[in-house]
């Protein structure tokens, strides 16, 4: 029951080893120039690491075939490969850490746990696109939404901070705030609304993309003015939070605001304001709230970035302790006592996830937890 968990990263591959009672044996992080696995630190890694039962592999896309974790076979594998167009950026990074940890593991089962999977159950309401029905039938055009990993591990943990595990009508709204950013409205364990969409670039601004656009913008850019490529590139790697300040690191975007910085102040009140926004609908989504919770790198260090999203939230039953929210670390609550909603810091552990996931889908006593059919 022991589960090696595997994530490619855009520069990186982490490995993690998860015992049956969900403590970290372990763990190694990899650089990947240019996509590059390297077998001998690869091999290396894995030796140091104690003798695992199964292999939990991170998988961006599922597509619309896959809303579950799946052990991976010749059929799947092949499978997976063909959604490599809905995910080119990431996908053919998990599939080069799936072939590379194979080859190291041949005998021992692996599982593909999946980013969007956890969004299957938003409803068609705030799946479709509002686009032409051909094109619907033609293709698979729909908003998928991604972190699912993230945001699964956050409903499953909210819920035992706030001791509500079996409660079907809790409301959270989970921030994962990194260097991609996205939220989830989750209703009794279950997503019901996502801000990223067909692509992971709908939605919240982030360090290096663009967050929502006007596509009419986008076409107006590619008419004549930009190629696609161009335009691809500058929407993914030059945006968000790089191109309105010039870094992508949000520890300095908060330093240079707070000396004065014209673009660093501009950069995070565009930040904020998505952000803001976007809490706000997640919570009309439910109904209402009773968590929000921030997790992700940004989510998890940024007290002054926790405190300014929450301001004029008031009057959805949030608030935060100053206190508190300076000095939280780890799983923690930072609400303030005359808040309704209670607000946490969840640290993120898509590791563990996986795990669980992992050992659901082998019949090894993992449980899911969070109403995926």
């Amino acid at each position: 029951m022991r589960v090696l968990v595997v994530n490619a990263g855009s520069s990186t591959l982490k490995l993690s080893l998860i015992d049956e009672d969900d403590a970290t044996i372990g763990g190694h992080e990899l650089a990947t120039p240019g996509e590059r696995i390297d077998p001998a630190a690869l091999r290396t890694a894995i030796e140091d690491l104690a003798d695992a039962d199964a292999v939990g592999h991170r998988i961006v896309h599922g597509g619309e075939r896959f809303l579950t974790p799946v052990p991976i076979d010749a059929e799947v594998e092949s499978a997976l490969r063909e959604l490599t167009d809905l995910a080119p950026l990431h996908q053919p990074k998990s599939l080069a850490a799936f072939d590379a940890v194979s080859k190291e593991l041949p005998d021992l089962p692996a599982v593909a746990c999946f980013d969007t999977a956890f969004h299957a159950t938003i409803p068609p309401a705030a799946a479709t696109y509002a686009l032409p029905q051909e094109w619907r039938e033609r293709w698979p055009l729909r908003r998928y939404g991604f972190h699912g990993l993230s945001h699964a591990w956050v409903a499953r943990r909210a819920a035992q901070l706030v001791g509500r595990e079996e409660d079907k009508a809790l409301r959270i709204v989970s921030c994962h705030l990194g260097a991609g950013g996205s939220l989830c409205a989750i209703l009794g364990g279950r997503s019901v609304e996502t801000t990223m969409g067909f692509t992971p670039l709908e939605g919240l601004v982030m360090a290096t993309r663009s967050g929502s656009v006007d596509p009419g913008l986008v076409l107006w850019l590619t008419d004549g003015r930009l190629s696609a490529d161009t335009v691809s590139d500058g929407l993914e790697h030059h945006s968000g939070l790089l191109g309105l300040a010039g870094t992508a690191d949000m520890r300095e975007v908060l330093e240079r605001a707070e000396r004065g910085d014209e673009r660093a102040a501009v950069a995070l009140e565009v930040y904020l304001h998505r952000l803001r926004a976007g809490i706000a609908a997640m919570t009309a989504s439910l109904s209402g709230i009773d968590v929000l919770a921030f997790t992700g790198g940004v989510g998890e260090r940024s007290a002054e970035v926790r405190a300014r999203a929450v301001c004029g939230l008031e009057f959805l039953g949030v608030g935060v302790d100053e206190a508190r929210n300076r000095a939280a670390s780890a799983d923690t609550a930072i609400s303030a006592d005359d808040a309704r909603v209670q607000t946490l810091v969840v640290t993120a552990r898509e590791d563990l996830e996986v795990a669980q996931q992992t050992r659901s889908a082998l019949d090894l006593g993992g449980s899911l937890g969070h109403g995926t059919e």
